[in-house]
């Protein structure tokens, strides 16, 4: 059995238990290769992955030390995106959610297609 615990307790009636954060059974395969999927090609080429690769490409950079804190401050930002995303979807509508990204995805799309440089 894969788990994480937490020092966090759970109290019920008398007994207080640790509370099981991650099992086996809360991952759900596809949708964690439909997001890394979806993520992985968005970051391709990405100004975050850009930014990277200059700092990776300076010989006086500690190539180990450019992978950590790039991966940490995308783990950052995923967690900031995971914890509004929450927030947004108890007080907002789901449909309202999907709307508003798709009118957004669309427009932005629109914005690249119609600029002219």
């Amino acid at each position: 059995m894969v788990g994480l615990f937490v020092a966090a307790e759970r109290t019920h009636g008398r007994r207080c238990n640790y509370a099981l954060v991650f099992d086996e059974a809360d991952m759900d395969f596809k949708l964690f290769a439909t997001v890394f999927s979806t993520i992985f090609i968005a970051e391709l080429g990405d100004k975050t992955q850009l930014a990277t690769l200059l700092y990776a490409s300076d010989a006086a950079h500690p190539k180990w030390t450019v992978f950590a804190a790039s991966a940490a401050a995308l783990v950052l930002t995923s967690a900031l995106g995971v914890l509004a995303g929450s927030f947004v979807a108890e007080h907002v509508n789901p449909k309202v959610i999907r709307w508003v990204a798709g009118l957004g995805f669309i427009a932005v799309g629109a914005w690249v297609l119609l600029s002219h440089e």
